[in-house]
């Protein structure tokens, strides 16, 4: 297993009060340059009690009782886990956040748009839907690439890791625990390069994907660290080959040239870009290497920079406040984030659904099971809520 560290960046900081409520206004302790796991932290080490950030809303108001970075440790980052097709990600990043006690985030996927929070598939639904708005998901894509519904697909899975990648970043800052992903945000554009250079979605989709990007992704910040599970060609279709997923093993999409250009795309643009702004740890991981290493490596890095460094700028907020108004954004406000996927798209015809189709769709959908009202008022579900009835005269 080799290494390489190609460029290293960014720092935490913490803060001296550990208060969940009406915590005073903390001192910011000089930054933390370092991650270490569970085997090397102090056995008493207790994290601050965390903020409900999934049920209750972080504004200006909760932002004056409940400031944000005395919850800070060593291990308040984000780690990115990267890398091929089949090259063992979800595997690796699992033991990863294991060992350094962060909370592992799984690579998006279109379940997270189809199954509703009561479990029904809304793929199901199909038969009663026009094709251009029947489901489409990865084993679609993989099937029929050059489907019309492949460029809206992408477009789904763009939003759903930038909402995963907002809600991570809502974690770290409301918890303090540091999060280990599954794939982000930053390497989705790698995917619809491939899609665009092979025919599958056209130039003017992939240049609104790019319009909607730059409009997003810069209100993030960036990862403190991307670590690369690198397989050369050969081996990746080796390892398709053994996990014989017939959506895959007999898929026209990956095929070597297809891979080929990918794997170029993430060498020559992704990690490039990355490795301005952040830790980069890359490994051959043709055979599977050994993670305690890794962990190891990982605790080896120092993530201290100069002030003036632009590397990793993101996290080098110096005022109690900033760190609120971050939180604020990523918490309460990221539908302002979300809104700017809402470039107009009515010059690429692969994702303009027509005003007839759009009406199925709608009744269709919002009559399915669970979907009818807000979760948890779906009497038809087995929702139990209560019912105020007011009595008008006497």
């Amino acid at each position: 297993m080799a290494l390489s560290v190609v460029r290293r960046g960014m720092t935490s900081l913490r803060g001296v009060s550990r208060h969940c409520v009406a915590a005073p206004v903390p001192v910011l302790r000089p930054q933390i340059a370092t991650i270490v796991s569970k085997a090397l932290r102090d056995q008493d080490y207790k994290r601050p009690a965390p903020f409900p950030y999934k049920t209750d809303k972080y504004g200006f108001f909760a932002a004056l009782l409940d400031k944000t970075t005395h919850r800070f440790d060593e291990n308040s980052k984000v780690i990115v886990v990267d890398g091929p097709i089949a090259a063992g990600k979800t595997e690796f990043a699992k033991e990863i956040a294991d060992e350094l006690d962060m909370l592992y985030v799984p690579h998006a996927n279109m379940d997270m748009l189809y199954i509703n929070p009561y479990g029904y598939d809304m793929r199901q639904l199909d038969s009663q839907l026009p094709d251009s708005v029947k489901s489409f998901d990865e084993k679609n894509f993989l099937q029929n690439p050059k489907d019309p519904n492949a460029a809206g697909f992408q477009f789904h899975m763009f939003r759903l890791r930038l909402v995963q990648y907002i809600d991570a970043l809502a974690h770290v800052l409301s918890t303090g625990q540091g999060v280990v992903m599954d794939r982000s945000v930053y390497s989705d554009f790698v995917f619809i390069d491939a899609m665009a250079n092979f025919g599958y979605i056209s130039k003017p989709a992939r240049n609104l994907y790019y319009e909607c990007k730059a409009m997003t992704v810069p209100e993030l910040m960036r990862p403190h660290l991307v670590v690369y599970l690198d397989m050369p060609v050969d081996v990746v279709l080796q390892r398709i080959q053994e996990r014989n997923l017939p959506h895959e093993v007999n898929s026209p999409v990956l095929t070597r040239e297809f891979l080929s250009y990918m794997e170029q795309v993430y060498k020559k643009q992704f990690l490039n870009e990355m490795s301005g702004h952040s830790e980069l740890l890359v490994y051959d991981w043709s055979e599977k290497g050994d993670c305690e290493v890794v962990v190891e490596d990982i605790e080896r890095l120092n993530f201290e920079f100069d002030k003036n460094d632009p590397k990793m700028a993101d996290w080098k907020l110096t005022d109690e406040w900033d760190w609120c108004k971050q939180r604020m954004l990523f918490t309460k406000n990221k539908d302002k984030i979300l809104m700017w996927m809402n470039v107009p798209g009515f010059s690429v015809p692969e994702l303009v659904v027509n005003a007839e189709d759009h009406k199925v769709f709608e009744d269709v959908w919002w009559n399915a099971p669970g979907m009818k009202y807000a979760e948890g008022f779906n009497a038809d579900m087995g929702d139990q809520f209560i019912v105020t009835k007011t009595r008008v005269g006497t």
